[in-house]
């Protein structure tokens, strides 16, 4: 069996980019093996993009976004919310 901070330090990073493009400072919510359990932060560029190569971060893609967006609504609003009935 392997001991937990390796099993810890071999999770996946996930980074969701918040601001617009160009911004003098990046808001991004930072993930560590659940894109939908995150903290929101916020980096100069330069930093975030030691942060990001540090972490060895996935950024996430539209539909892994979507889904992070779809639980937070569930939990905000109840499973009906999304259902058409």
């Amino acid at each position: 069996m392997t001991p937990a901070t390796s099993s810890f330090e071999q999770m996946p990073r996930y980074v969701r980019v918040r601001s617009e493009p160009g911004a003098a400072f990046v808001e991004f919510d930072f993930a560590i093996g659940y894109p939908d359990l995150f903290v929101e932060l916020v980096l100069p560029a330069a930093a975030f993009a030691s942060f990001c190569e540090h972490n060895q971060v996935q950024h996430m893609d539209a539909t892994m976004a979507a889904a992070v967006d779809a639980d937070m609504l569930k939990w905000r609003y109840g499973e009906g919310r999304d259902q058409d009935d």
